[in-house]
């Protein structure tokens, strides 16, 4: 009776209407599908500092990858961006849900992204 007094009840979003949006600081050389991503942890600015590592990580990306990274703009939901992928590539995006979707949350681990919702 009394068990979810002091549980908080998180609100379930929808990822396919949900907006990503790539955070500040981070580029993408479209050329050659690569993302810049800048260290700057207290450690990784030490790391940099004293043991002479680059100070921007370069991540390469595959097409999907690049299509999908260049599309979280803060314009396209996570369905448009679905929709659009499948458009581009057709049968080669295949499963395009679940990789989207795994791509996506590798992404929001590597602290890539901001998000949005729509109504």
């Amino acid at each position: 009776m009394g068990r979810n007094r002091n549980k908080k009840h998180k609100e379930v979003q929808n990822l396919l209407s949900m907006v990503p949006l790539l955070k500040d600081g981070l580029t993408m050389d479209n050329g050659n599908m690569i993302v810049f991503v800048p260290r700057q942890s207290w450690v990784e600015r030490q790391a940099v500092r004293f043991l002479k590592q680059p100070a921007v990580i370069q991540v390469k990306l595959d097409d999907l990858g690049a299509a999908v990274t260049t599309m979280c703009d803060g314009n396209h939901s996570v369905s448009d961006i679905a929709a659009a992928i499948r458009a581009e590539f057709g049968d080669d995006a295949e499963p395009l849900l679940p990789r989207l979707v795994k791509f996506i949350e590798l992404m929001e681990v590597n602290n890539w992204l901001e998000w949005s919702w729509r109504q």
